[in-house]
């Protein structure tokens, strides 16, 4: 039970669901940036772009945020929720491009301390076929998700445990995305 009563069940809106409902003049915006970010035109797909949110929230621990995005990315990737579960054990040794890698890495490092990413990071992601607005958007997704992540946990909102729940979240947001969600 959240540590504030969002006057809502949040068996049907857990985590996030029910802060934005509590505050609707701020979910506005911030699913305006989820959106942006995870979902907006893009040279990285969406399944990476959520893949980073995931990998960021397994980092910070939020059950809620890891378990949606997992589930958001694995929906839209090819390697599916394995793939994921890959990720989220050792990115080094998953099975995805090398520009993924280092994207995740400095996604990571951002989760870390953003100051503790070198220009040594940037230049591997680089190397590898990343552009600048790639880099920047996985350092903002990074950032973003330690905020959601803090969000959804500071105030002790519901994660369910159910896999499924968080399969059907994907399943709508992949058809109406974030601002409808």
């Amino acid at each position: 039970m959240a540590h504030i009563d969002l006057g809502v069940d949040e068996r049907k809106l857990p985590g996030i669901n029910g802060l934005m409902t509590f505050r609707p003049e701020t979910a506005k915006p911030l699913n305006m940036l989820a959106e942006q970010l995870l979902r907006g035109e893009h040279s990285l797909t969406a399944g990476e772009r959520e893949l980073i949110a995931a990998y960021v929230s397994g980092l910070n621990e939020c059950q809620f945020c890891c378990s949606s995005h997992s589930a958001f990315a694995a929906a839209q990737l090819e390697g599916g929720m394995h793939l994921v579960d890959q990720v989220r054990a050792d990115v080094v040794q998953a099975p995805v491009t090398a520009k993924m890698r280092a994207l995740l890495q400095i996604a990571g490092t951002v989760r870390d301390d953003g100051r503790k990413v070198t220009t040594e990071l940037v230049d591997a992601a680089r190397a590898e076929g990343a552009t600048d607005v790639e880099i920047h958007d996985t350092v903002l997704i990074a950032a973003a998700f330690c905020m959601f992540n803090r969000y959804v946990d500071g105030l002790g909102t519901l994660a369910p445990t159910d896999p499924e729940v968080y399969a059907n979240a994907a399943q709508r947001i992949i058809s109406v995305g974030y601002g409808a969600a």
